[in-house]
Order: C-alpha cells, then structure tokens, then sequence
C-alpha cells in the first residue's frame, strides 16, 4: 500500500507505456537524471557517486550522461562536500550532495549548521541556498557501526533547513524533484532499508510532490499511526494485522518533517481520538516527543488516551545481531494500539 493523497492521484493514473514498475533507489535516480537533464545548473557530488555509481548505485550511469564536471566524485571528506555545495549554492548552481550514510555527516554539521541554514538569514535574502544533501539512514542492513544513524531531530531543531523522508518510489521521485527545485536546503533522508525492498508504478515524466504535505497512506477509525520513511511500511504491515483484530488502524505518512504539515496530522487524530507515534531514533528527544506536543496542544479534548511513542532505545544504534531488537516492530506497534485502546 502506498501513500496516495488528491495530489498525487491524478498523476498515478499514468498509461502503463508512461511509467514503469520502480524501487525507491531507482526512483532517486530517475529524479536526478530529469532534472539534470532540464537544468544544467544541477550537478552531483560526493564519494563514489560517479564512477562507482554511489554505494547503493542510486548515482548509476549519471557520469557516462553528463561527464566527470557535473558528477563529481569528491575526496572522503564530507565537510569538503558540503563546503564546496554550499558555495555552489551561493552562486547559481544547484548542487545535489550526497553523504553516502547519516553517520557519516557528523565532519559536515558546521558547514551545515553555520553555513547553508543561516545563508539567507544572514544576507537578509541577498543569498539563497539551493542544495540538497542526500543521506541514506535508519537501520535494517547489518552494517557496521555509524552507518544506521537516525538523527532527523538534530536537523529539526536548526533553522533554515526543509526536511524530506519519502516512504514510497512515487514519493521519493515526486519529493525529490521539489528538493532540487527549492530555493532552501532540502536535507533528503533516504530509507535505506527499503530501497529495494518493493516496487511500484512510477510516471516516467518528471513530477513535483509539494514539500509539506503529509498524506494518509491507510484510512482507519479507531486510532492513528503517524511515522515517516521505513517506518511507514511497518505501520501499514501493523495495520494489516490490527485489521483482523478488528481494530481500524489509520496510517499518516508524514512524508516532511520540516515543514510539518500539522493539519494532516491533527484531523486525523481528532477522527480516531487516539495517536500512536513511530520512529527509529532514540526516544528521548526524538522528532514524536514534538509530535506528540503538538497533538496535546491541537487536540487534547478529542484524545480518549495519552499519546503513546514507539522508537529506538536512548544508546547507540547497535551493531547487526541485535539491531532487530531496537528497531520498531510491528508487534510494538499493535501492543502500542492495544494499550491507547485500552486506556
């Protein structure tokens, strides 16, 4: 089941000969290629992305396409990337940096942080910024240390930046192609441990889903789970159990954190009467203790029980042969739901 939403219907009612059946990595692809062969100002960078085709070949064949200039494969340093983007930014190109995983842009936070958020701000609109950074994370691969981050929340609380995490291919092109479009940077979370993990139908012309609008991907009556990127898909395969428990479950695919489409996600809360919030990063401090703020602040006297979150533990992401045991589950989520029922 994918996100669908009246701005994205009509354009998934393609001919079968104007679309193809895609993984998200494919679909990543497929927005760059569109809009670098529309605008010449679009160019890539980062580690590997182009000889090697980036290191889950999202990036694949672009080189051959448009030549080592616009796909440029860049020393391992990500606070070299990111510097060398913002500057690019700042002068009329439209840089699309990839950091080849989460955890690896902790070198490129004050470049990030001090740089690319605040340049507007800090010319007072003289400047814009136009880039996105691409950052596969989240868990689920087995791989080793610092490769399964899911920091979001870091970004969420600085200034400046716009923050993606598609769930879906449809989404991942439609999303994508906005980012690079945007006068702001877009930080683009990619949910590497759905890349290739299903296909659908995805439109072969290039398409805009609006940044800022969550979707619901599942219609429900009984309580609201509200997540984003891998954790979409969970929450759907929750809801399908849930369903033969007679429990009607509703599925908001927030699809933007930043900005954050509350709308969406209140009235489908105040529908149901009760919230189940899901992500992969640590509990404390993470994106659902906002959430779930906003919930208490927007509807409290529709809530027929406290907000329940359902995430990754306060310690470090751990390494492969435990990684199942921190990352929400849909039997987490279904005793998540079973206790707002029960409240």
């Amino acid at each position: 089941m994918s996100a669908t939403g009246a701005e994205g219907q009509a354009l998934r009612a393609v001919p079968e000969a104007a679309a193809e059946r895609q993984t998200i990595a494919q679909a990543v692809r497929d927005a760059m290629l569109g809009e670098m062969e529309r605008d010449e100002r679009v160019i890539v960078l980062g580690e590997d992305v182009g000889v090697d085709g980036g290191v889950f070949r999202a990036t694949d064949g672009l080189i051959e396409r448009f030549g080592a200039d616009r796909v440029i494969d860049t020393p391992l340093a990500e606070s070299s990337i990111i510097g060398m983007s913002v500057g690019l930014a700042a002068t009329g190109f439209r840089p699309i940096a990839e950091i080849q995983f989460m955890g690896f842009v902790y070198p490129a936070i004050n470049q990030l942080f001090a740089h690319a958020a605040r340049l507007r701000n800090r010319t007072r609109g003289t400047l814009s910024c136009p880039m996105v950074v691409r950052m596969p994370y989240g868990g689920g691969i087995h791989p080793p240390e610092h490769h399964s981050e899911s920091y979001e929340a870091l970004f969420l609380n600085t200034p400046g930046f716009k923050v993606v995490v598609p769930s879906n291919p449809y989404d991942a092109k439609g999303l994508l192609v906005s980012a690079i479009r945007d006068d702001d940077p877009v930080l683009f979370m990619e949910p590497k441990r759905i890349y290739r993990a299903f296909r659908e139908v995805v439109p072969a012309e290039t398409y805009e889903v609006p940044l800022g609008r969550a979707v619901v991907a599942r219609d429900g009556e009984d309580v609201t789970l509200i997540a984003w990127g891998a954790m979409v898909r969970v929450c759907l395969d929750a809801a399908e159990v849930l369903a033969r428990e007679d429990i009607s479950a509703e599925v908001v695919d927030l699809r933007t954190l930043n900005p954050l489409d509350r709308e969406t996600m209140i009235s489908s809360v105040v529908k149901t009467g009760r919230a189940v919030v899901v992500h992969e990063a640590p509990r404390t401090g993470g994106f659902g203790a906002e959430i779930s703020a906003q919930i208490y602040e927007h509807a409290l006297l529709q809530l027929e029980a406290p907000v329940q979150r359902v995430a990754g533990f306060d310690v470090v992401f751990p390494l492969a042969h435990s990684e199942k045991l921190y990352l929400p589950s849909r039997e987490r989520i279904v005793k998540a739901v079973e206790k707002v029922l029960a409240f």
